[in-house]
Order: C-alpha cells, then sequence, then structure tokens
C-alpha cells in the first residue's frame, strides 16, 4: 500500500496541513486542479517549482487504479476499480432519455446486506471506502463520460454503514470551490436501515433518499433481505415518513420484481398499503439475471399487471427499462469483477 498522502478527498486546509505548505493559497489552487480533472501535477500549470516538488516527493492524486473499462451497446458504461489493498469495486455510468448522465458509485468493497437476489449481496462485506476512494469514482467516470449531471450512492456496498465517509466524499463534490456538484443532484439508496435513515434527516447532508424495498410482505422481505430482521416494515414506514417531513423530500422506493415471487396481486396490495400516507415514488426494476441465483426476470405483461394495479389505486410509479445488462452493470449485478477478472459477455 501506498506510503504517499492521497490527495483526493481532502479539503484545501487539509492538503496544506498534510504537506506543511508555506503558502496556503497553494494548497486551494493543488484542490482546484484536482477537481477540474488534473491527473498528474505537471498539469497544474499555476504551481511553482518548490510546491511540485512537495507533491512529487510526498504526494499523488488518487489511491485507485482503473483495472477495466466496459461498455453496453446501450450506452452504460461501467468501470472496474482497483483499490490500493487490492479489493476490487464497480461504479456505473447511466444515460437516460434526455441524456442526463448519473455516476451510480459504490460505498463498500463487497456488502453484508447478503439480499437474495443481488450479486453484491453474495460476496459479503470486504471493507468501507474512504471519502477519497468515493471520490475518485465520480472524478474516474466523469473523465470517461464528460461532466456528470448526478450522482447515485447504489452501487456496491449499504450507504447507512459508511455514512461518515460518504458525507466527507459529499461535501468535497459539492464545495463551490471544487467540483460543486449540486446537493439537488445527489441520492442515497439504503436497504431500509432505520437509524442511518433518522441520522441523515436530522443531520443531513440534505439528499434524495431511496429505499430498496422489494415487498412490503414481512415474511417474505425477511427471506430475501435479512436486513428486516432488525428493520421491521411498520418502523420502516415511520422514518420514511420521518424523513420526508424532515426533509421536505419525496422519497422512492425501490422493488426488485422477481417472477412469481412478489408480482402477484397480493404482493401489489401489501405494497399500496405500506405507500398509504406516504409522500413516495414507486421504482421497479424487473430483476437483472445474476449467475447462481434461481429466480427469474418477470416478463412484460407480468410487469404490467403489477403497474396497472399501482396505478388504479393512484400510486405514482415508473417501470425502469433495463441497462447495462451485457457488461454485468445493472440493479443488482454489480460484483463480478470481485470474483472474476475476464470481461463479461
Amino acid at each position: 500500500m501506498s506510503e504517499k498522502i492521497i490527495l483526493s478527498g481532502l479539503f484545501p486546509q487539509e492538503i496544506c496541513e498534510k504537506l506543511s505548505l508555506k503558502q496556503a493559497f497553494r494548497a486551494k489552487q493543488i484542490y482546484q486542479w484536482i477537481y477540474k480533472g488534473a491527473s498528474s501535477f505537471e498539469q497544474m500549470k499555476n504551481l511553482d517549482k518548490e510546491t511540485k516538488a512537495v507533491l512529487e516527493e510526498k504526494a499523488q492524486i488518487y489511491s485507485s487504479t482503473i483495472s477495466k473499462t466496459l461498455r453496453d451497446p446501450d450506452g452504460t458504461i461501467k468501470l472496474q476499480i482497483t483499490l490500493n489493498d487490492g479489493r476490487a469495486i464497480e461504479t456505473v455510468l447511466l444515460t437516460d432519455k434526455e441524456g442526463r448522465k448519473t455516476a451510480c458509485v459504490s460505498c463498500q468493497a463487497g456488502c453484508a446486506m447478503k439480499c437474495a437476489f443481488c450479486q453484491t449481496g453474495q460476496l459479503g462485506l470486504g471493507r468501507n471506502l474512504t471519502a477519497g476512494e468515493i471520490v475518485e469514482e465520480f472524478m474516474y467516470m466523469e473523465k470517461e463520460a464528460g461532466t456528470l449531471d448526478n450522482i447515485v450512492f447504489m452501487g456496491m456496498g449499504e450507504p447507512m454503514q459508511n455514512l461518515d465517509a460518504i458525507r466527507k466524499a459529499v461535501a468535497v463534490l459539492t464545495d463551490k470551490n471544487g467540483r460543486a456538484l449540486s446537493s439537488r443532484r445527489i441520492t442515497l439508496s439504503t436497504s431500509g436501515i432505520i437509524s442511518g435513515i433518522y441520522d441523515l434527516a436530522d443531520n443531513g447532508p440534505k439528499m434524495r433518499l431511496a429505499i430498496s424495498l422489494t415487498t412490503a410482505d414481512p415474511d417474505l422481505r425477511m427471506e430475501l433481505m435479512p436486513v428486516t430482521k432488525g428493520n421491521p416494515l411498520p418502523e420502516l414506514k415511520k422514518a420514511i415518513s420521518y424523513y420526508a417531513q424532515k426533509t421536505g423530500q419525496r422519497v422512492t422506493l425501490e422493488a426488485a420484481l422477481l417472477s412469481g415471487k412478489n408480482t402477484g396481486e397480493e404482493s401489489a396490495a401489501r405494497m399500496i398499503e405500506f405507500a398509504k400516507g406516504l409522500d413516495v415514488y414507486i421504482n421497479l426494476i424487473p430483476w437483472n439475471p445474476v449467475p447462481g441465483l434461481d429466480f427469474k426476470t418477470p416478463d412484460y405483461k407480468e410487469c404490467e399487471r403489477f403497474v396497472s394495479i399501482l396505478e388504479k389505486n393512484r400510486i405514482n410509479v415508473n417501470l425502469r427499462k433495463k441497462r447495462g445488462t451485457k457488461i454485468g452493470g445493472a440493479c443488482g449485478q454489480l460484483g463480478r469483477s470481485a470474483v472474476e477478472k475476464d470481461e463479461i459477455s
């Protein structure tokens, strides 16, 4: 592992202190160059030779490296990134029909949640990412795809288990003297850790919140999502309501549709009941196949029947179009680079 000071994820004052710079304004220049996309100290044109010499000796911009770039014909891009301890993570670029670009970033190497339908959940947890490593994901994707519009914490890992690092990464990316990403462009997706929802509501940062619900049947959700054991649905609903009231933000409920499991009339009725009284939007995601997992993707008619029931009950609902499946970059598919190095076909 590198002993050099990693600059990604640091504010100017921290850069100044860690490098023992004599002139504080030099740290601000370095910081601004990083978020202009500089990949070497030589590109930092307004730095003097002394400062560049200090940087070359003591520091490096990023700690991780891109090991592979995969492109789906639908425009989705997946970066396989190797951390400085050899662990692998993945970051995905999603582009919608209006051309808006969103970086779907990871917050952990692996995941401890063990959701039955998710590739990452089968890996177990390696470790939390640092704020700098999270920032690097975003910056790498911006170098690859141009200026990004949004960032979503929906990649590998459970964000509520690494909230401090996410807070620091968000503070850096939204800083007006750096990348200056709008906080309105940030979404965090959780499997439903109630304490984290209250923490985020009370202590910020203010961002959009998405809950991976999948089903409002408590027994089925326990089977599919073990997180339910310590975070029961009635208490989760209270937390969602609190978040919406405290922040003024509509919350998104996400559901991976599993054919024959959670797509029937009873499942729809339970979801409608759960959504009652909440200011929510429901995002339905037909299950994306994962090798070794015994689920089936519902066909269009099965999905549309489910959507129709929700709409008849005045639920705001969207059926998401599949993207990135050919490169293992779709929702629930991230993490194969951690177990295999060959390109996904």
